[in-house]
């Protein structure tokens, strides 16, 4: 029988879930295919160094493995903000490829570096999941749980990986390798799939197409419209300034958001994203978060969820329909989503509260 060597079946196994995103042809997950090549790539290359030994792969490898880390934060960064790939992140694969080139004149301190290189994008992604006000503007609000989960498990894959490469370098140091190839093993089996899954994971969940739809005037909110609107203004000039939020500016908001949310019921939409809200109702993403925050002391994606669950809760006790139809009736594309915000805002599963409905208790 023969043995195929672990890096070229996860070398595989990438490839064909690349196909499978080149081919759905979804623009938002252009990215995330070429995350998947290049691991798929990488991945091969170190089956090559292991099994023939020759000097191209030794020196491509490192060279290629600088390459995942960055690419791994341009598909998290792309959620948050709608930038152009900075070419400083370009800057360690160069300089690698100049250090290789000096071999044998002198040892280049390379696994180091990829240590360094690895940990500081994973500490990155890390404090990019955790900071309150960070939201990823640009995915669909429904998977913003999700979304943020798999940023704080690409930092810790990153991180996994850096020790990974620190390993090495010890094993080298030490024992002469004698336990690289256990130690490559756990992270090409293990670490590299992980992550790669996780990048598929936010790449999927953006939604950053626009219409024209998107950009729609408020009409005045009541009697005292004026107050409102200083008020708003006083917002946006405090976005520009980097100023935190009073709690009268907040309060317009949200206020402005709820009317918006009742009277265009625009939470229906499966593909709202914060970036999309903050178009439509003329307020900065950030103030929108920020202000979600301050007043209901929850984020924007758990707020409009509560929206979509009164709906839904509407449509169990007014409808025959499915839960299927009515979660995708009332904005949400997953039942495992639905079901969890319906939890945990009803503290109830669906059907127990369509049948709570349908027979109350006395």
């Amino acid at each position: 029988m023969i043995a195929v060597p672990l890096p070229f079946v996860v070398a595989l196994l990438l490839s064909i879930l690349a196909m499978v995103i080149f081919f759905r042809r979804e623009r938002d997950e252009r990215p995330a295919f070429l995350f998947l090549a290049l691991c798929a790539f990488t991945t091969t290359v170190v089956g090559l160094r292991w099994t023939t030994d020759l000097t191209i792969f030794k020196f491509l490898q490192p060279i290629l493995a600088s390459f995942i880390p960055a690419t791994a934060w341009y598909c998290f960064a792309r959620a948050h903000r709608k930038t152009g790939f900075s070419y400083l992140h370009f800057a360690p694969p160069v300089i690698l490829f100049l250090a290789s080139l000096t071999y044998p004149f002198w040892r280049p301190p390379i696994d180091p570096v990829l240590t360094t290189l690895y940990a500081a994008y994973g500490i990155a992604l890390l404090r990019l999941s955790i900071i309150r006000d960070s939201i990823p503007t640009y995915v669909r609000l429904s998977d913003i749980p999700n979304a943020i989960k798999a940023e704080r498990g690409a930092g810790i894959m990153l991180l996994m990986s850096a020790t990974i490469d620190g390993a090495l370098a010890i094993d080298f140091a030490l024992f002469g390798g004698q336990h690289s190839m256990l130690i490559l093993a756990l992270g090409h089996a293990l670490i590299l799939p992980l992550l790669a899954i996780l990048v598929v994971r936010i790449s999927v969940s953006i939604h950053s197409e626009s219409s024209l739809d998107d950009v729609e005037e408020l009409a005045p909110i009541n009697k005292n419209a004026s107050t409102t609107g200083t008020s708003l203004e006083k917002a946006t000039k405090a976005d520009a300034n980097n100023n935190a939020l009073s709690e009268s500016e907040a309060d317009a908001i949200v206020e402005n958001i709820d009317r918006y949310m009742k009277d265009r019921q625009v939470y229906l939409d499966p593909d709202l994203t914060l970036d999309r809200l903050a178009r439509k109702v003329c307020i900065p993403a950030r103030q929108i978060s920020s202000a979600i925050n301050l007043i209901h002391q929850r984020n924007v994606s758990q707020v409009i969820n509560e929206y979509r669950i009164a709906h839904a809760q509407h449509l169990l006790t007014t409808t025959d329909d499915t839960i299927t139809q009515i979660y995708l009736n009332s904005g949400f594309q997953t039942k495992s989503n639905f079901n969890r915000e319906f939890s945990r805002v009803a503290q109830q599963t669906p059907s127990e509260f369509r049948k709570a409905s349908k027979h109350p208790s006395h």
